[in-house]
């Protein structure tokens, strides 16, 4: 299916992406700002899964930012929507195959650490997985990448220098935290809020760990960028609701933009 998805996007596109942006939840706005744009409903793309949550569009938008060729998905699918860990990662694997060599995921995460704000962005320097799954399990494409790969350095380095760079001279406030991988659907209790913030967590949520693993497998550099569309569940006296985190993605909507715009270039020199 990766071959037959390649050819697809292929034949859309003259743009050959080297560059690739994952918008989660409440973030698709970005994908808004490619000129020359070539936008492909996942539905059209040989196994890709379809996005069902709320805030997810669904496509694959392949543009132009000034003169990077970027490939934009605007949502993913998500283990909690039934989806294997294979599906949540095809569209990783497509975008690798059509030349894609640097990834930036963003997503929606609960703010564990009491020091983050709800409608501010925070790097991730690094995860843990509590999904109960990985996506390399089973038999390994060693021409893909190894058996057992490195995970000292998911998320780059270099890049997370780069973007604390940009956001300084855009002025955006831009920390950095562990990201905690849930499967969800449902919001974690406040006990477990307090066994993640326990084991070093700063940050919650249901998605992007899968994609960076097999990211990670196949060579590709990857950065990683969370909004904290809520505080989690304990950390303030009051219920959770996905509409507040399809708010606070409208919040950050402008920040987000402003900070990928300037970004992208940076990393691609």
């Amino acid at each position: 299916m990766i071959e037959e998805a390649k050819l697809l996007i292929e034949q859309r596109t003259a743009l050959r992406p080297t560059m690739g942006v994952v918008l989660g939840s409440g973030l698709g706005a970005f994908a808004e700002e490619l000129t020359d744009p070539a936008e492909i409903p996942y539905a059209e793309i040989p196994g890709w899964p379809l996005s069902t949550a709320v805030g997810h569009a669904g496509k694959l938008v392949v543009g132009k930012l000034g003169e990077l060729q970027v490939a934009a998905m605007a949502g993913r699918a998500h283990l909690y929507e039934g989806y294997t860990p294979a599906q949540v990662t095809h569209g990783v694997r497509v975008l690798h195959a059509v030349g894609v060599r640097s990834l930036v995921f963003t997503n929606a995460a609960g703010g564990i650490n009491t020091q983050l704000e709800r409608g501010g962005l925070v790097l991730i320097s690094d995860h843990i997985n509590l999904q109960g799954s990985n996506p390399l399990v089973g038999p390994n494409d060693n021409s893909l990448g190894p058996r057992f790969p490195d995970m000292s350095e998911v998320y780059s380095r270099a890049y997370r220098e780069i973007a604390k760079r940009v956001a300084v001279d855009l002025c955006i406030f831009l920390p950095e935290g562990v990201y905690a991988a849930m499967l969800g659907p449902s919001y974690e209790t406040p006990a477990e809020i307090r066994y993640l913030r326990a084991i070093g967590a700063d940050l919650v949520g249901m998605s992007t760990v899968a994609e960076a693993i097999v990211a990670n497998h196949m060579g590709m550099k990857v950065l990683g960028i969370s909004t904290v569309t809520n505080m989690a569940a304990g950390v303030l006296p009051q219920k959770i609701h996905h509409e507040e985190v399809l708010e606070a993605g409208e919040m950050v909507r402008d920040t987000l933009v402003r900070l990928l715009r300037a970004l992208l270039p940076a990393l691609a020199e």
